[in-house]
C-alpha cells in the first residue's frame, strides 16, 4: 500500500463478506479510507493484493441487518450504483462501530446543501409508547417468516432452546423500524416484558426483572435470555439440560475477535473467530464462513501457557508466509496453537486477556 494511502487509513480490520456471485461468506481484511472501503484477501498468513473497493459517496447503511439466519452481526452497504454489500463483524460493538465510522465518512462526502444531510440534523423522534400497539409488536416478533429467530443458548451449564437474547430483540426492533435507536428499543421491549408477552429465561434476565426498576428490567445483552410467554407460544418449549459442551460454552464472554490460526495437520493459516470465556475459562474458535454457534475447536485454559513469539524471522513450529504479531498457546495436554493477530496491540490485548483467565 502506497505511503500516502497508508497515512489516509481511518480504520482497518477483519470483516466477513458475502460473495456477489456465489453467496458464500469469506473473511476479508477491510481498510476504511476517506472516500472508499477497500478489501483484501489473506493468502495463508499474509495479506494479499487488493480484491475490491466500495465507493462511499451517497452510500446507504443498514445496521443492524437481520435477514440472515444465524448471522445477527451483519450490516449492509448499498452504493450509489445500487450494488449491495453484506458485511459481518465479530461482535455487536464492532458491528456498530464499523457502521458508525463508515457513516461518518458518508456524511463528510455529502454536500452541505443535501436534503438528506439537513434532515439528519433534526435528530430522531422520541418513542411515544401510547401510540404503539404492543399486541402488534408481539405479533410481528412472533411472525414465522419475518419475526425474531428462536435459537438455542447456553448459560451456566444449562442449555435453553427456543429463546433469544436481549440484544437480539433490540437488534430486531431497530431493524424492523419499530424503534429508531437501541434506547427506544429497550423501552419498548421493557413494556412488552411488563405486559407479560415475554418471560425471562436463565439467571441474568430473571435477576434483572426481580431487582431492577421498570426501565432497567429488560437487558440489551447477548447473555440475557428471553422467551415468548406460554399463552402466545405456538411452537416448542424452553428446556434445560446439562452437558459437557454446554458447560464449556456457559462462561461469560470476555473477548471476541478475528485471528489467524495455523492448522495442526496441514499447517495452513485460516481466519477464525475466537471467543474467550471465563468461569469456566475456555478459548473456542469458529469458522466465520459458517456461524458462531458450533465451534470447530477449543480448549480449557486450565494449565495453559501463553506467550508472544519473536517477529524476527519465522519461529520454530510456524510454517508459511506470516506478517508477524504471533502468539503461542500450549495446553495442559501439550497441544501447541500458533495464532497471528492483525496488529501488535491486538496480540498484546489477547495475551493479557488470556493470562487474566489463567490466574483465576
Amino acid at each position: 500500500m502506497a505511503e500516502d494511502q497508508q497515512n489516509s487509513i481511518l480504520k482497518e480490520g477483519f470483516l466477513v463478506k458475502r460473495g456477489h456471485v456465489v453467496h458464500n461468506w469469506k473473511a476479508r481484511w477491510f481498510v476504511l479510507m476517506p472516500d472508499k472501503l477497500l478489501y483484501y484477501k489473506y493468502d495463508g498468513g499474509k495479506r494479499d493484493c487488493q480484491r475490491g473497493k466500495i465507493m462511499l459517496t451517497d452510500c446507504e447503511i443498514s445496521c443492524p441487518f437481520m435477514e440472515y439466519d444465524n448471522r445477527p452481526l451483519v450490516f449492509k452497504l448499498r452504493t450509489k450504483s445500487s450494488a449491495e454489500y453484506f458485511l459481518e463483524a465479530c461482535s455487536r460493538e464492532e458491528r456498530d462501530q464499523w457502521a458508525a465510522d463508515i457513516g461518518a465518512v458518508v456524511e463528510k462526502l455529502r454536500p452541505a446543501d443535501s436534503p438528506i444531510s439537513q434532515s439528519t440534523t433534526t435528530g430522531p423522534r422520541s418513542l411515544q409508547l401510547h401510540n404503539v400497539s404492543l399486541n402488534q409488536v408481539v405479533d410481528s416478533m412472533h411472525d414465522v417468516h419475518s419475526g425474531i429467530k428462536l435459537t438455542s443458548h447456553n448459560e451456566q451449564g444449562s442449555s435453553y432452546s427456543n429463546c433469544f437474547s436481549g440484544s437480539a430483540v433490540v437488534d430486531w426492533l431497530v431493524f424492523s423500524q419499530l424503534a429508531l435507536t437501541r434506547v427506544e428499543a429497550v423501552t419498548l421491549a421493557s413494556a412488552v416484558l411488563e405486559e407479560g408477552f415475554l418471560r425471562p429465561v436463565g439467571l441474568r434476565s430473571v435477576e434483572a426483572q426481580r431487582s431492577h426498576g421498570l426501565s432497567e428490567q429488560f437487558l440489551d445483552d447477548s447473555t440475557a435470555l428471553y422467551s415468548f410467554s406460554e399463552n402466545i407460544k405456538k411452537r416448542g418449549s424452553v428446556k434445560a439440560e446439562t452437558s459437557l459442551s454446554a458447560m464449556e460454552l456457559s462462561g461469560k464472554v470476555v473477548k471476541r475477535g478475528y485471528l489467524l490460526k495455523q492448522g495442526h495437520k496441514r499447517k495452513n493459516w485460516k481466519v477464525r473467530l475466537f471467543v474467550l470465556r471465563s468461569e469456566p475459562g475456555y478459548l473456542h474458535y469458529y469458522d466465520p464462513s459458517k456461524d458462531d454457534i458450533s465451534p470447530v475447536g477449543g480448549f480449557s485454559l486450565r494449565g495453559c501457557l501463553v506467550s508472544a513469539l519473536d517477529d524476527n524471522g519465522v519461529p520454530s513450529g510456524v510454517k508459511g508466509k506470516v506478517q508477524g504479531n504471533l502468539l503461542k498457546i500450549i495446553t495442559q495436554s501439550d497441544t501447541h496453537y500458533y495464532i497471528q493477530a492483525p496488529s501488535r496491540q491486538e496480540k498484546m490485548d489477547w495475551i493479557e486477556a488470556i493470562r487474566g483467565q489463567l490466574n483465576k
